[in-house]
């Protein structure tokens, strides 16, 4: 049944990435809606681990299919990959460090942002 729950959550997820690949569609070679989307899941993934399930209680088979499928669905590292030796590949070896560099520290840092957010800002 897991699967099941991983599966829904996950087909939810992937519409809401490519919704929002869609309303930020440009012209511009840098890819802002993966960028964007990665930044928000290490954001969510960070503040629902260490904040929301700790002050609620959900079943464990939920959790997964929030974690797992919904989250994991609409963040994408395949994509960054991509995207990066596109970029490489159009000789634009600075746009394509610079998004490795922004989705990794960028991502990090979001993730920081959300387990503060989710102990409160100022609880240690």
């Amino acid at each position: 049944m897991i699967y099941i729950y991983i599966g829904l959550a996950g087909a939810f997820g992937a519409m809401l990435r490519y919704s929002i690949g869609i309303l930020i569609m440009t012209e511009h070679v840098f890819p802002y809606a993966t960028l964007l989307v990665n930044l928000i899941g290490s954001f969510l993934l960070a503040w629902l681990t260490y904040g929301l399930f700790k002050r609620i209680h959900l079943d464990e088979k939920l959790k997964t299919a929030i974690t797992t499928g919904f989250v994991g669905s609409f963040t994408t590292f395949s994509a960054v990959s991509v995207e990066t030796v596109e970029l490489f590949q159009n000789q634009s070896m600075l746009l394509g460090c610079v998004y490795v560099f922004v989705s990794l520290v960028g991502g990090l840092g979001m993730c920081e942002v959300g387990f503060r957010v989710s102990r409160g800002v100022g609880e240690k």
